[in-house]
């Protein structure tokens, strides 16, 4: 049976997947960053880590039948598909010191390291997770940059659960820059 959550924009969620299970997280406005983490269910201490997928994969890049790993380098969920093909691997989640670093506007503003651990009953005091749609250039001499998202309204990527996984799901609150085309949406999770 298919299950259906909206995660309102600049807000987080929590999602029991099950061993096996697909999920699809669409950008249902197009140009909205998905901050995708997960743990594995019953033990905080083994989560998703960007670090060693890109090491595991042996790329800066996530592609179809490509797998992301726990910190344990366990794998934990199979790419299937994906209408856009860009996302991000590298940044960690906003923050209030990072809107403060960058935009002198942190106090109160929602981020998606609270909206993750608020999902997730934790406090991490860092999370890097995959950031489903965020367009970061990596140029030959290795600056980055974060542009506008590629994907338009209704693409998605599904993702099979290789292990039952407790996610936290949010939809990102940067409003300031390119990296959700300048406003912030919501964005649909489906579980089946």
């Amino acid at each position: 049976m298919s299950k259906e959550y909206v995660i309102s924009a600049c807000s987080g969620m929590r999602i029991d997947v099950v061993q096996g299970q697909h999920i699809t997280v669409v950008d249902i406005e197009g140009g909205q960053v998905v901050d995708f983490f997960g743990e594995v269910t019953g033990n905080p201490n083994e989560f998703l880590s960007t670090g060693v997928t890109i090491d595991c994969n042996e790329s800066l890049r996530l592609k179809v039948g490509d797998t992301i790993y726990t910190n344990l380098y366990t794998p934990m969920i199979e790419v299937l598909s994906d209408d856009v093909g860009e996302h991000d691997l590298l940044h960690p989640c906003c923050r209030s010191e990072m809107y403060d670093f960058f935009y002198h506007n942190g106090k109160g503003h929602p981020n998606c390291l609270d909206n993750i651990n608020q999902a997730l009953g934790g406090q991490r005091p860092i999370i890097t997770p995959v950031n489903l749609f965020m367009h970061t250039e990596i140029n030959a001499d290795g600056s980055i940059s974060v542009e506008k998202p590629l994907s338009k309204a209704g693409d998605k990527i599904v993702l099979k659960a290789l292990l039952n996984i407790t996610l936290g799901i949010a939809a990102c609150s940067v409003s300031e820059s390119q990296c959700n085309s300048g406003k912030c949406s919501s964005v649909r999770v489906i579980i089946d």
